[in-house]
């Protein structure tokens, strides 16, 4: 592969139609879920749905894209060199697994450049029965106020107060604390909300339409914003049990880390979004991981985050100054220069092969 660029856009609407055309040069249909908005650019929304393979196929090896919105620009650029392999479809026909592009979760997101929904909604932390209790993120209630504060920039008491915080508790625990999931600020980041979102309804109808007939539904859910520049971390993505971890490992390397023994990048998080593939797909072991690559230090994605976020709580700010934060984000989650690019799609294909396999192995 000479030029991992072309697969890459710079808006959700270039995206999308790269996305499309490559399902058509590829001959596979696309079946789009459309979202009720506009996108940024008064573009439509959806999810686009492209599978490869027949419907019976015992096998099935999901790759999704903008889970969080923005981080959609990396993970349609895999999904574009997949559909533009055609080894990668050969292969999985000789193996009799069935490959299903799912374009854009959180098209909202991915369209004006934020990683949540239009509910503000983690769609990574919105997988639960809401009829129960929520779970509860203490930490983060003591902190909310110094993340998103009356003004901004915040001052240099705020940012003491929260550097000392995390000082007294430990930067894993401030680290788990802003990004394991809270349900009690809507407002705020890693919102996990109060009932389903748009996204997940729809990621749902789609895992009930094509995963009820399989036995064997692997998941490469494609991530960015944590770990060093372009690495792509192999995060087990299952419930925590050792054949499950063991089975991830058989098929991605022994290098899988883990949300649950503390060997992974991120944090232990609530409401995931693999776990509606058990709620879907009952019939079907499940293996899975996320594939997060790096992009910028973790201090600047968590500073971009924040940023974002207040100017999304105030709409009266300058223009100019809500697109530069909007402009940071897109920065914090995407890498836009060709070495980081081929570096992503190189690993991508990797694992979307070793997924195939996987899936066709009796391990």
């Amino acid at each position: 592969m000479t030029d991992a660029s072309s697969f890459f856009a710079q808006s959700y609407a270039e995206a999308r139609a790269k996305f499309l055309a490559a399902a058509e040069a590829a001959g596979l249909d696309a079946h789009e879920q459309r979202h009720p908005l506009l996108g940024h650019d008064g573009e439509t929304l959806a999810l686009d749905v492209v599978r490869c393979g027949p419907a019976d196929a015992r096998g099935l090896l999901i790759v999704s894209s903008a889970c969080h919105g923005v981080e959609g620009f990396c993970g349609s650029g895999v999904q574009c060199a997949l559909l533009a392999d055609p080894g990668f479809h050969a292969q999985a026909r000789a193996l009799g697994v069935a490959v299903l592009y799912l374009h854009g979760l959180n098209p909202w997101g991915f369209s004006f450049w934020r990683r949540t929904t239009q509910e503000n909604v983690d769609l990574n932390r919105n997988w639960h029965d809401f009829s129960r209790p929520l779970p509860e993120n203490t930490a983060y209630d003591e902190i909310a106020h110094w993340l998103l504060p009356h003004q901004w920039p915040p001052s240099a008491e705020n940012e003491a107060a929260l550097a000392a915080w995390g000082a007294r508790h430990g930067a894993r625990a401030l680290q788990t604390a802003v990004t394991g999931g809270q349900y009690r600020h809507p407002e705020g980041l890693f919102y996990g909300g109060v009932n389903p979102c748009w996204s997940q309804q729809a990621l749902g109808h789609v895992l009930q339409e094509h995963g009820a007939r399989c036995t064997r539904l692997g998941w490469l859910d494609l991530h960015t914003g944590l770990g060093p520049s372009g690495h792509g971390e192999r995060i087990f993505a299952c419930a925590d049990e050792p054949a499950a971890l063991a089975r991830a490992r058989a098929w991605w390397g022994e290098k899988v880390t883990s949300l649950y023994d503390g060997s992974s990048s991120s944090a232990l998080l609530s409401g995931l979004m693999w776990t509606g593939a058990a709620q879907e797909c009952p019939q079907a072991q499940y293996t899975g991981i996320a594939l997060e690559y790096g992009t910028q230090p973790m201090e600047e994605v968590i500073a971009a985050l924040r940023q974002d976020q207040w100017f999304e709580n105030h709409p009266e700010a300058p223009r100019a100054l809500r697109e530069a934060a909007r402009r940071r984000m897109r920065d914090a989650f995407y890498t836009d220069t060709a070495e980081w690019k081929q570096r992503i799609v190189e690993q991508g294909v990797e694992a979307a092969r070793q997924g195939v396999e996987g899936l066709a192995s009796k391990g």
